[in-house]
Order: structure tokens, then C-alpha cells, then sequence
């Protein structure tokens, strides 16, 4: 990202903050926000011949994902409906789920406003799980422990913590905002992790799709050089998808970023109008 979309991103965040009890303000700049990231750098034949050459020949670390990242779709892409939902196609849902997305009223990329969604986020200010959370357009960062990977999200200080120790998924988990996690390497650059365990409280995406207790999320973060990241994801749930739904998510390295505070206790929601 350029140093001017840089300034503009945490200005924009920087606002948030300052505008905690103007909920048609912030959805502006969540909107806002969330078309940004994709406006990043200019595409490489742009930059400078060798810095960018050089750049691009710089490989991922083995066994590695440290650091800051940033959503980013890739220069030239349409992929605008990642603000909200994972595919411009709908996903094929049971009657079970079906009966569900009709209830939803999102406010994200629908008709209803921060006044009349039943959005469970927006509403009672519950965490997004996953993969919802990697709607919100905040950094992500990842730290490595010998036995497990930490993954902070700005976000309403979110910590998932995915166990590298060899132990298999539990077989009767503890249904949990973020579920239960587990991550092993494919290969050199590739970090793949399946996730069980949530809770149905949460929606898939910012339009309404719900999942049951069965969702099973698997999610492969494959580096493809120092600087830049696919997340490929899978999402199964027998109750509510009647096949699994996939999509790919394309990220940045943030080496100078740090992680700010977003916190959905008061600092941009209104409380007055949550759901008792």
C-alpha cells in the first residue's frame, strides 16, 4: 500500500473511534473502509524496473506466517462483493438453511439499516467467528509459539489460538465463538487448518448465511512469496450448506504496521439501540 492509502486507512479507523455514537456515520466509513483495502499498491509494471523485480523474487520463509497482513485483492480483480458475502454466486443451502438466510435482515450489502438488522454482530455486539471475521477490514497478525500459532485480529482484540502439536480435532468440542482449531504445514510455504467447535450464533458472511453446530471450516494460507499470502477456505456444514462453499481471500504483508484497538465495547456501537 502506498504511504497516502496508508494514512487514509487509519484515518479512516481513527475516525471510528471518534464518531462512537453516529452508527449512519460509521457504517459510511465501514463501507468505505472496506473498499480501500482494495485500492493498494499500483499493479508492478508501475513501480520502478529493479525494486520491483527484485521485490518479486524475494521467497516466502519456510514454516512461516509472522507478521501484519492486510486484506488486498488483487490489482485489476472485481471482487467487490468480499465486503460482505464470499461468492457472487449464492451458495447451495439445505432447507434448513434456506429457512434461516430468509430471517436474516442484514445491513451489509442489503436493505435494512443499523436500525432494523437483526445482525447479531450489530445488534448485541456478539464476535463474528469464523469466517466471518475476515469481513472486518482490519490487519491480522500471526504470531508462532513452538506449540501452537496465534492469530490476533484488530478487531475487537479476537484470538484464535491454532494448536501445531500433532493433536487431532476434538471429537466432541466445546461449541465456541471462534471453534476449536488445529493447523499442521503442507509443504514449505502452505499452513492448513480445520476448525469445529462453534456455536451457532454466528453468521458465515455480513448478508445473513447461518451455519449450525456442525460447520466445519478449513482454511489454507499458502505464502506465496515474502510479501503475499492466499487464504483458500472451506466451508461444510451438513445441517445448513447442501455442498461445501469455498472461496479464495488474497492478502499483503504490513511489515511497518502495528495492530491498533477496534473495540466493539462502546467505541463505534450504540449501545441504546442493542437488543436487550
Amino acid at each position: 500500500m502506498s504511504e497516502p492509502v496508508t494514512d487514509s486507512f487509519f484515518a479512516i479507523r481513527g475516525a471510528l473511534v471518534n464518531s462512537m455514537t453516529n452508527p449512519i456515520l460509521v457504517a459510511t466509513l465501514l463501507a468505505f473502509s472496506g473498499a480501500l483495502c482494495a485500492q493498494t499498491a499500483p499493479p508492478v509494471a508501475q513501480r520502478s524496473g529493479n525494486d520491483a523485480a527484485k521485490a518479486d523474487r524475494v521467497s516466502a520463509p519456510v514454516h512461516d506466517l509472522t507478521g501484519v497482513w492486510m486484506m488486498r485483492n488483487p490489482p485489476g480483480s472485481n471482487r467487490g462483493f468480499t465486503n460482505f458475502t464470499f461468492t457472487k454466486d449464492e451458495p447451495e443451502l439445505t432447507p434448513w438453511g434456506q429457512a434461516k438466510y430468509k430471517e436474516a435482515k442484514p445491513s451489509n450489502g442489503g436493505q435494512y439499516t443499523l436500525e432494523t438488522t437483526n445482525d447479531p454482530v450489530l445488534t448485541r455486539c456478539d464476535p463474528p467467528g469464523v469466517p466471518r471475521v475476515y469481513f472486518h477490514p482490519y490487519p491480522v497478525e500471526f504470531v508462532n509459539t513452538p506449540h501452537y500459532l496465534l492469530m490476533l485480529y484488530e478487531y475487537d482484540h479476537t484470538v484464535r489460538r491454532i494448536y501445531t502439536d500433532g493433536r487431532p480435532l476434538p471429537s466432541d468440542p466445546d461449541l465456541l465463538w471462534m471453534g476449536s482449531s488445529v493447523g499442521h504445514w503442507e509443504g514449505d510455504t502452505a499452513f492448513v487448518v480445520d476448525t469445529v467447535g462453534f456455536n451457532d450464533k454466528t453468521w458465515l458472511d455480513r448478508i445473513g448465511h447461518a451455519h449450525s453446530d456442525q460447520l466445519h471450516v478449513t482454511e489454507r494460507f499458502r505464502r506465496l512469496d515474502r510479501d503475499h499470502m492466499e487464504l483458500d477456505i472451506i466451508m461444510q456444514d451438513p445441517k445448513a450448506l447442501a455442498k461445501p462453499w469455498t472461496t479464495t481471500f488474497y492478502y499483503e504483508l504490513r511489515p511497518k504496521w502495528e495492530l491498533g484497538e477496534i473495540s466493539c465495547s462502546g467505541d463505534y456501537l450504540d449501545f441504546n439501540s442493542f437488543e436487550k
